[in-house]
């Protein structure tokens, strides 16, 4: 018995240590928490592709800033004009800035009417987080979206 005791001791020992070791360097250096969210739609008619979308911060920290990234498969016609906060990174990829987000508040809106050469068929549309600010986002389930856009007219929500 008073070796299964020691070792007990030791073992609770240890298990003290290691925890009190991640608390202290957890500290001020951990990364807030926030998850980061963005939803809205895309329809594609005539080579004319429109993507809406919304982000926001669901919580439980605010964000700054954060940095959406849209893909398409289809390039464009021609560098369009895009919104204030948004550039081209490449031919067929945006960034858009969110500017701050207030956890569980509304987010900024983006809306982005594209003309595609030609008329395809369909665009797959990548809808991602590039840049979160620095948090940890925990579910990021709901800030990543593929969506196949048939040439429908019809409006798909991501």
């Amino acid at each position: 018995m008073g070796v299964m005791r020691k070792a007990l001791l030791a073992v609770s020992t240890a298990v003290v240590a290691v925890a009190a070791i991640g608390a202290a360097n957890a500290g001020p250096e951990a990364a807030p928490e926030a998850d980061v969210a963005h939803h809205g739609h895309v329809s594609l008619t005539g080579g004319r592709l429109k993507v809406s979308l919304a982000s926001e911060s669901l919580g439980p920290a605010n964000l700054e800033n954060a940095t959406v990234r849209l893909a398409f498969s289809a390039p464009p016609a021609a560098v369009p004009a895009l919104p204030p906060g948004c550039l081209w990174s490449t031919e067929t990829v945006v960034l858009c800035a969110t500017g701050p987000l207030r956890a569980g508040a509304g987010g900024r809106r983006v809306a982005l009417d594209l003309r595609t050469r030609g008329t395809p068929e369909q665009v797959a549309v990548e809808i991602g987080t590039h840049w979160n600010g620095g948090v940890a986002d925990e579910s990021p389930d709901n800030n990543e979206h593929r969506v196949l856009t048939p040439a429908t007219g019809r409006s798909y929500a991501f």
